[in-house]
Parts: C-alpha cells; sequence; structure tokens
C-alpha cells in the first residue's frame, strides 16, 4: 500500500463517524485481484454487513430497500443468510449516483470500516462483465456517439418511431429490446450542437471578462446530439460576459460504459479525451462541462482509473460545471446587466451527480441572480440513472425513487423545472405529466438551468 493510500491513524482506535474529510482510492481496474469474483463476493458482504448494522441510506435508493429486505428476510436474519443471488438484486438497482457515500455513509475513508458501496458496485459488475455477463440491449444504448450519428440524418423519422404516442412500434420496441414503451425517450437533431457552434460566438468587448477568459465548452454526447439548445444558451451566457468560447467534442465521456462495468473502455475515452484538450488548456482555455455526469466523470472518476496520468490530471484540475463558471464569474469580474424576471418561478432539481461533485448547489446559486425570480429548490433522487428509468425491468424502481422528488416539484408552483440532468428533468416532468388524479397539476416546462438563464438575458 502506497503512502498516498494508507488509512490515517492506522493502529489508532476507530472512531465513530465521519469526523475527517471523506476521501476515495484509486480504482485498481488494472490489477487482476479486482476482478476475482469470489474476493468480490466476499468484500460484498463484508459492506453490506456494515450497511445492515447501521442502515442511515435506506431511502436513497432502492438498492438499499432490498439489501435489508434480503437480509431480514433470509434464513439467519443476517448477512450470511444471502448470497450471489441477492448480489445481483442489490447491485441491479445501483445508479452510481455516489449519494451513499457522499451524504449518508459514516464509515467511508478514512474510517477503518472502509465502506465505498458505489465502486464496489462498479468493481461487481467489472468482474461480471469479465465472466461474460453483459447486457447485449443497454451496450448498444450506451454508444451513444454512434446512435447520434446514425440519427442525425434521420433525426425526424427516428423521433417518430420511437415517440411515445406511437404505441404499435413502441410496443415492438418493448418486446425486442425491453425499452419500455412508456418511458419518454430523448429527442435528435439534425443540427448538433457542434454544427451550430461550428463558428464560434464573437465575445463581447464590452463583457467585464473579455480578454481573460476563454472557455473551451465540452458538448458532451447528450448535448450535442438529443439537447443542442444547451450549449447554444451556454455559448451566448458566456460570450455575453466576454468570453472567448470553443465548442468541444472528442467524444462521449464513457458514462454509459462505466454502469456497465467496462472500465478500459472508460479509460481509453479518458486518455483520448485528455489528448484532445490539452491543446486548449496549453493556450490557457478553462474546459466547462455541460451535463452533470460527464463533469463528474472528468473531474473525479477519471483520476481515480489512471492516477498517474498527468494529462488526465491537468484536465480535472481545468474542467468546471457550466453553473459553477458562471457564478465564478460574477463573484470574480462581475455579470453583464440586464437579467430580467423569470416569469412563473423555476424549480431546480439537483441532480446526483452535480451534488457529487461536491461543489455546492451552483445552479441555484445562478439561478438567485435573476431578479424577482421565484427559485425554488428540489434536492432529492429523480430515480433516473442512464438506462435505468426507460428499461422495462428497471422502470418500475426508477419511478418508485422520482415519485417523491416529483411531488416535492408539484409543491413548488413553478411553470419551470430545470436540474444539471436533462435526463433527471425529464423523468420528473413525465411523472408530473402522467398524473391522472382531477385537479392533476400541469407539467412544467423542462430546460437546463443555463437554458434559464439565457431566457432571463434575452439571448435565447
Amino acid at each position: 500500500m502506497s503512502e498516498d493510500t494508507k488509512v490515517p491513524g492506522a493502529g489508532a482506535p476507530p472512531r465513530e463517524g465521519s469526523l475527517d474529510a471523506p476521501f476515495r482510492r484509486p480504482i485498481l481496474w488494472q490489477d487482476d485481484d479486482y476482478y476475482d469474483l469470489a474476493k468480490v463476493e466476499a468484500e460484498l458482504q463484508r459492506q453490506f454487513d456494515v450497511c445492515h448494522t447501521c442502515r442511515r441510506c435506506f431511502n436513497l435508493c432502492d438498492s438499499f430497500p432490498r439489501m435489508f429486505d434480503a437480509i431480514d428476510e433470509g434464513p439467519t436474519g443476517e448477512i450470511d443468510g444471502i448470497g450471489p443471488k441477492e448480489h445481483a438484486h442489490i447491485a441491479e438497482a445501483c445508479t452510481l449516483c455516489d449519494m451513499c457515500f457522499l451524504t449518508k455513509c459514516p464509515y467511508v475513508p478514512p474510517h477503518p470500516f472502509d465502506i465505498d458501496i458505489p465502486h464496489l458496485i462498479l468493481r461487481y459488475r467489472a468482474a461480471k462483465r469479465r465472466a461474460g455477463e453483459k447486457d447485449f440491449v443497454r451496450e448498444q444504448l450506451g454508444e451513444t456517439d454512434r446512435n447520434g450519428k446514425l440519427a442525425k440524418p434521420v433525426a425526424g423519422l427516428a423521433n417518430w418511431a420511437t415517440a411515445r404516442k406511437n404505441t404499435p412500434l413502441r410496443k415492438l420496441l418493448e418486446a425486442i429490446a425491453e425499452i419500455d414503451a412508456e418511458a419518454e425517450l430523448p429527442k435528435y437533431h439534425s443540427k448538433t450542437a457542434s454544427d451550430r457552434l461550428r463558428d464560434p460566438l464573437a465575445p463581447n468587448p464590452q463583457g467585464p471578462a473579455f480578454g481573460q477568459r476563454k472557455v473551451a465548452l465540452y458538448a458532451t454526447c447528450f448535448v450535442d446530439y438529443n439537447k443542442p439548445d444547451t450549449a447554444v444558451a451556454a455559448a451566448k451566457v458566456l460570450a455575453l460576459q466576454g468570453v472567448e468560447v470553443k465548442l468541444v467534442y472528442p467524444e462521449c465521456c464513457g458514462m454509459p460504459q462505466l454502469e456497465a462495468g467496462d472500465i478500459g473502455d472508460v479509460a481509453a475515452r479518458a486518455r483520448r479525451t485528455a489528448a484532445a484538450f490539452a491543446p486548449y488548456i496549453d493556450q490557457g482555455y478553462d474546459v466547462v462541462a455541460l451535463t452533470a455526469s460527464c463533469g463528474l466523470m472528468m473531474k473525479f472518476e477519471w483520476p481515480l482509473m489512471l492516477p498517474e496520468d498527468h494529462a488526465i490530471g491537468r484536465l480535472s484540475a481545468k474542467t468546471k460545471d457550466v453553473a459553477e463558471y458562471v457564478v465564478e464569474l460574477s463573484k470574480t469580474f462581475g455579470l453583464v446587466p440586464g437579467l430580467k424576471p423569470v416569469e412563473g418561478g423555476v424549480t431546480f432539481h439537483h441532480a446526483c451527480h452535480a451534488r457529487a461533485q461536491n461543489m455546492g448547489a451552483k445552479s441555484m446559486e445562478m439561478l438567485k441572480l435573476i431578479p424577482e425570480t421565484k427559485v425554488d429548490l428540489v434536492e432529492r433522487c429523480s430515480g433516473h440513472g442512464g438506462t435505468f428509468g426507460v428499461m422495462k425491468e428497471t422502470r418500475p424502481a426508477a419511478l418508485k425513487v422520482g415519485r417523491p422528488a416529483a411531488r416535492q416539484v408539484v409543491t413548488k408552483g413553478n411553470e419551470t423545472l430545470c436540474s444539471d440532468c436533462p435526463l433527471a428533468c425529464k423523468h420528473l416532468a413525465q411523472i408530473i405529466g402522467d398524473d391522472t388524479a382531477e385537479n392533476a397539476p400541469p407539467r412544467p416546462a423542462e430546460a437546463h438551468p443555463i437554458e434559464v438563464f439565457a431566457r432571463a438575458y434575452g439571448v435565447f
């Protein structure tokens, strides 16, 4: 064990609770032991036993209720009453959101119990994958760049075919691919964000950051193919402040592959993406990510996979979330005047992968800069994660977890719902829209926080 991974205070009596700042260990995906299923199963039993004796995380996601029910209903009522079958059922419900590690668990490193359930589930999936267990449909859905490129020239047809109201085709898709016919799927665009921002916007010479800041916007696969408006809104807001902006999109960050346990593929993407951004960083550009999951990958997951890679470490240090960057501009230089109130109010859903970045609710802080506008916060899991909210097998759990958050959105009574995670936003809005009860509230308009901010400026 190297000096930087030793548990502080080793040999001293253990202390209860998170009395020191938590840290995460490197992901040892290049070691054969990492994929040893017997060792993984033993570690699952060890960590699950700690969870069983604590149970603070019972209300985060469906993994923990599944765990506790399996233990309680087992033949012994203890951890020795569950095994591989229960492990698979528990792992299925984990979306790698990191909330148990960051917000609930008192036993994360440097505590001697050394608990990290999300990264243990990641190891379990990686070991299962190496053993030959793969989900073909989910892996194909995870090929976001390929899918986006194929859909682009036939975007209208693709959107028609996958529309929820197209019942015959959606039922066929459900039968063939087990994609729930009731789940709304993302739309594609014939003009991607890369197309729309091929020619960079001219920075405002009157902007307070003119000549002082340059940004390479990481489009992300979802924004490039499915939500290009988010990239355009971000570019216009930043250019208005005088920031020189270029859209850069080498490829997907690999979050879908991470969820599938294909860590080698993710590491390769990380190296290629870091190489693509290196010239921009050399020229003084900051890197700004447009979705929370991709920002999390670049800032935290990639460096844990490749801790000795200098280029990845440098990219991690230079990467910020778009709202985090706007707030920083506001505090450093001030912002261009001209923000107008947003009618009808805004509810901001603080997505788990934004919370996991440990930066605070930066989108909420940014939206609060809009004058005379009601802005409310909902900080509860949406239940959506990758394909979790659309597959027939897991969608019921996604709805179960998401309904409490949707109810909180409804109580705020605002016309617009925004989130750092566009899939979470869509999932919550659909739950609200599907409410058929008498006097059910109208479905809120969906947006990314930077789109709301751009509209307040009148540039979008």
